[in-house]
């Protein structure tokens, strides 16, 4: 289910009778599956320079600006399975993002596009999987070449290292696929075409898997320049398999 009112986001999706997202929540960051642009995760400050000047963004997540100007927004569908909005007035560049949302018997595959600038810009999505289905508890399983080490302002340092432990609140380079196994009732297999990966699991009833074009903060180095005619565009595509309950 889409619910074009709360940012086009996958309100719903049952699977072999089993739910895997979190439903409707009070905060609207914190629930279903939706598209992050005009950048994903934290900017630091709410702060960025673009050619040549600063930029400010709203505070949403004190002290940072966080998953972009789409989420809370309503969209329009434009075609079967596409849906748009603008990028609102509180991003300083006229454009737009359009996602495309396309489910098959075994999976399916989302698109976003953002288009306008010329303007920097990063996508992604933000899926809210729940912890436990059934008796169930996930497990999280990807690779990854190196991780971006996280400052105490929850920003990258611009330093690599390597994978500790979890639980995570952290940005990962990695292969483009990624696999959650509820062990005896679903695997979902995840890929995307997204360079980078966040995975969140610090909540003990879900875990985020957030495929996106460019680490946090990337306004201020990284992300990718949109201009007319030249969107930035990335997918991901979901596929199970599992256990009916």
């Amino acid at each position: 289910m889409v619910d074009v009112v709360n940012g086009a986001r996958l309100a719903s999706v049952r699977v072999l009778g089993h739910e895997l997202l979190v439903e409707g929540a009070p905060e609207s960051m914190n629930w279903g599956c939706y598209p992050m642009a005009p950048w994903a995760g934290r900017t630091r400050h709410g702060r960025f320079r673009f050619a040549g000047r600063q930029y400010r963004l709203p505070i949403n997540f004190a002290p940072h600006a966080i998953h972009g100007t789409v989420y809370d927004r309503s969209w329009r569908q434009v075609d079967d399975g596409v849906f748009e909005t603008a990028l609102g007035e509180s991003w300083p560049f006229p454009g737009l993002v359009r996602q495309s949302i396309h489910l098959s018997e075994d999976g399916l595959r989302l698109g976003l596009e953002v288009h306008g600038g010329p303007m920097p810009a990063v996508c992604g999505w933000h899926p809210w999987f729940r912890r436990r289905l059934g008796d169930s508890e996930v497990r999280i399983e990807f690779d990854s070449t190196a991780m971006f080490e996280r400052g105490p302002d929850s920003i990258p340092t611009g330093r690599l290292v390597g994978r500790p432990p979890g639980p995570w609140d952290d940005c990962f380079e990695w292969d483009g696929r990624a696999r959650l196994r509820w062990p005896g009732t679903l695997d979902l297999e995840i890929e995307s075409d997204c360079r980078y990966l966040v995975v969140f699991d610090e909540k003990p009833h879900a875990v985020c898997v957030e495929p996106q074009t460019a680490p946090p903060d990337a306004l201020n180095g990284g992300a990718a320049l949109v201009e007319p005619g030249r969107p930035l565009v990335a997918t991901t595509i979901w596929r199970w398999s599992g256990t009916a309950s």
